[in-house]
């Protein structure tokens, strides 16, 4: 790859002696080199200078009053982000090789020492321009880059979600006829984050993890996951499996969005009173978007028929959510599901709701 100094290339220089300026500036002149050129011989002036201009080179004195070089070059690369090339020129009567050591070993690109040769000049400037506008392509190149493996990586975790979300489903029609529970579900809590003020990404982020909150159904043997009667203590072990199933479905994703799905998979049915399971966690252990889907889960389970028992009246829904806020559910969150429904009464602190197979 080769690149050519840019028209219009941006060059500051920084020297205390006003003859060493005009020369300079004569030789980029005569050099056709189509720089925009800014100078100063205060070196106090030269950051707020530099910071305006921008420059993409800047041919700097060492040896200057109020300001010293070596201490400007400092502020100066300090300055900009890490990632950019700044080229920055030496130029100085001082011949000894400390000089050039410390110079070069604070960040100049290249020293060259007073008298200097015009023709020198021209062609260090020109290569360092040539060095910045080839960091820049490939900057630019980097960019491109990473920003299509990020499309790529978000266009993989679409549709990893995708494929989670029809095997959610898939294990969803084996209960519920229509197959709408866990879309209702995810509405509901967005509702309940909503209500609770969470901010809008992280309501986003809920209303599409809680639709896989029983993606682990698909494991559980159709005995006893479509069972009409009350299941035997071996089958609610089994069918209490679904949490722990899913979390490990949704495992081991650098998706924000699947690691939120696996945390509500695995502890939806956690109690607030520690009661619940898998792992017994109690109160603010539990996760938040495992509290929120909770309570929409719950609610939308019992307004609904399931294949062992018909759907409940609202009525009987609400006596049974007020009776298990503070112990199987979070209270906060019950009353945030009845201010997002229009339902005003609040929820009352009682006895647990019961076992439930959803």
């Amino acid at each position: 790859m080769s690149a050519s100094p840019p028209d219009g290339a941006r060059i500051l220089i920084v020297d205390d002696q006003e003859a060493n300026v005009r020369l300079l500036e004569a030789i980029l002149r005569r050099g056709a080199l189509a720089a925009e050129v800014r100078s100063t011989t205060d070196a106090r002036e030269a950051l707020g200078l530099f910071t305006a201009f921008q420059p993409d080179l800047v041919l700097l004195d060492l040896h200057m009053p109020h300001v010293d070089g070596l201490t400007l070059l400092g502020q100066l690369l300090a300055s900009v982000p890490p990632e950019t090339y700044l080229p920055v020129l030496v130029l100085t009567a001082d011949v000894t090789a400390e000089a050039k050591r410390q110079a070069l070993g604070r960040g100049a690109r290249d020293f060259l020492t007073k008298p200097f040769d015009p023709t020198e000049v021209l062609l260090r400037i020109r290569n360092l321009l040539e060095t910045r506008t080839l960091h820049e392509r490939l900057r630019e190149h980097n960019r491109t880059l990473e920003a299509r493996v990020r499309e790529r990586t978000r266009e993989l975790d679409e549709a990893r979600l995708e494929a989670l979300e029809v095997l959610a489903r898939a294990a969803e029609f084996r209960d519920d006829d229509t197959g709408e529970h866990t879309q209702r579900v995810g509405v509901l809590a967005g509702r309940i984050g909503e209500a609770l003020g969470l901010e809008a990404a992280a309501v986003e982020l809920l209303v599409r993890a809680a639709p896989l909150h029983d993606v682990g159904k698909i494991g559980i043997p159709d005995q006893i996951l479509l069972k009409p009667g009350s299941l035997t203590p071996d089958e609610w072990a089994q069918m209490r499996r679904h949490t722990t199933i899913g979390a490990a479905i949704l495992a081991g994703h650098r998706s924000p969005l699947l690691r939120l799905a696996a945390e509500v998979a695995r502890s939806h049915h956690e109690r607030w009173d520690g009661r619940g399971y898998p792992d017994g966690l109690a109160g603010e252990a539990i996760p938040l978007a495992a509290r929120i889907v909770a309570v929409a889960d719950a609610f939308d389970a019992m307004t609904h028929d399931r294949p062992y028992r018909p759907a409940r009246s609202e009525e009987d829904t609400w006596a049974i959510l007020d009776a298990g806020a503070g112990t199987q559910w979070e209270a906060r969150i019950v009353r945030a599901l009845a201010e997002a429904m229009g339902r005003r009464r609040p929820a009352s602190m009682g006895a647990a709701g019961g076992a439930r197979r959803e």
